[in-house]
């Protein structure tokens, strides 16, 4: 059974300039999920999928493969991560070399751990998913949120106003770090959600959404935390 890692990481990025390898702590953020990936033992390859010359340098140094460039097609904005999934599975079958999984890693995930990717797989395997991602609780509960209209603010769920949140269902979401899929699952039904997924939970230190720079500096607090 053979395993690939995929890493995403085209060059546009509007809210960050160059993202996917600017410097965090030290090295560029791509380092740290080429690295994890590579250090897990779970992979037989590790590749880089980009249309940049600079970032498939930067992944080559950390040890990453870039056996081909992704196509302009899936390098912009509307691309999803499931086309350049698919993409990647038929560039490899053209060489003549197929993979029994695959784990898409997002190149700005620092926070990501080596023991977290060994039982999202095993999840996959043990219960014949399509595919696992980590996910993570909603830090307040949802079912009391609250939406604007005009000026005025009013419950999501109003039949919850005076309910307690101890009393609440935990609602959870994906934690924007990896996917595993079982490859001829996944391209029978390419998509990387669906009825046939499961997750494993992590908790909310170790997940960072970074959109932002307020976002890129918390999750450097987070990892030097992690860290310490």
């Amino acid at each position: 059974m053979k395993s690939l890692a995929v890493i995403p990481a085209r060059g546009g990025s509007k809210r960050i300039p160059r993202k996917n390898i600017k410097e965090f702590l030290g090295k560029p953020i791509i380092a740290y999920s080429i690295e994890v990936a590579l250090n897990s033992g779970l992979f037989d390859e590790v590749m880089v999928s980009t249309d940049d010359e600079e970032i498939a340098k930067v992944a080559k140094k950390y040890g990453a493969k870039v056996p081909f460039m992704r196509s302009s097609e899936n390098a912009d904005d509307h691309s999803s991560t499931a086309d350049v999934i698919v993409e990647v599975i038929t560039s490899y079958e053209s060489q003549n070399r197929s993979f029994d999984f695959i784990c898409c890693i997002y190149p700005t995930a620092p926070l990501i751990k080596e023991n977290n990717l060994h039982e999202a797989k095993s999840l996959l395997v043990d219960n014949y998913f399509t595919t696992v991602l980590p996910v993570t609780p909603f830090s307040y509960p949802i079912w009391r949120s609250l939406k604007l209209e005009g000026n005025k603010v009013k419950m999501n769920w109003p039949e919850h106003l005076n309910s307690r949140s101890q009393d609440l269902p935990l609602a959870y979401h994906d934690a924007g770090q990896f996917y595993w899929l079982d490859c001829k699952k996944f391209l029978a039904d390419p998509r990387l959600f669906s009825e046939m997924s499961g997750a494993i939970i992590l908790a909310e230190t170790e997940v960072q959404d970074i959109d932002n720079e307020s976002d890129w500096k918390i999750a450097e607090a987070k990892y030097q935390l992690s860290d310490s």
